[in-house]
């Protein structure tokens, strides 16, 4: 579940100000600072993250930071609803499928998200489950975001494994919020693991045990 660099719409007019050097419009600036945040905070999270470092990488003045966000709190919350919103999409294509049954919805995401992290060397973690580790430090606002971007993806798993449920494929009885709860909590902890170990194992293994407690 790594981040490839989320399109934004909807991004709001420059305001007054200091234009940007490098000629772009403000929208694509503001796109391109976010850009290059989801890759930092996702490799590095909040602490080792500096807003100078995200600044110089894309050619944006430091005095020019907050024409686009009035702090970096600001800049994390803006990040980190791109990246949501790229995931929740993702999943959505996932356990929507129709070519595909509900669990194997699940496993091709499972599948999509080693090639991931594997893609990028193992460097890149969850950039939801990278600011979770450091809660104790974020701002009360991006603490709160966090476990709202986690309850969203727990319905969206939670519907999924309800279709399983209704075609029979695990018990009709399964509670399906629970099991995409504990879903969500041992996944971020498997991501944690496989970039240590430099190997996707502990996501595979994690799964097995899931598919396992499905019955």
């Amino acid at each position: 579940m790594t981040a490839s660099a989320p399109n934004n719409t909807a991004l709001p007019r420059r305001p007054r100000g200091r234009p940007s050097r490098h000629g772009q419009s403000y929208a694509d600036t503001r796109a391109l600072l976010i850009r290059r945040g989801t890759e930092l905070l996702s490799q590095r999270g909040v602490s080792a993250t500096s807003l100078d470092e995200v600044l110089k990488s894309v050619g944006v003045p430091k005095g020019s930071f907050y024409h686009y966000f009035p702090s970096k709190d600001a800049f994390v919350l803006a990040t980190l609803d791109a990246y949501a919103d790229y995931l929740s999409r993702k999943l959505d294509r996932h356990f929507t499928n129709p070519a595909l049954t509900p669990l194997a919805r699940l496993q091709a995401f499972v599948d999509g998200a080693c090639q991931g992290v594997e893609r990028y060397d193992f460097s890149r973690g969850c950039l939801v489950g990278n600011l979770g580790q450091e809660a104790g430090c974020l701002d009360v606002a991006i603490q709160t975001r966090l476990e709202d971007i986690f309850l969203r993806w727990e319905g969206q798993l939670a519907a999924c494994l309800q279709l399983a449920a209704d075609d029979g494929a695990v018990r009709r009885d399964t509670d399906c919020a629970a099991l995409a709860h504990a879903f969500w909590i041992g996944w971020e902890g498997a991501i944690l693991r496989a970039r240590l170990m430099r190997s996707t194992a502990p996501m595979h293994a994690f799964f097995q045990l899931f598919r396992k407690a499905l019955g």
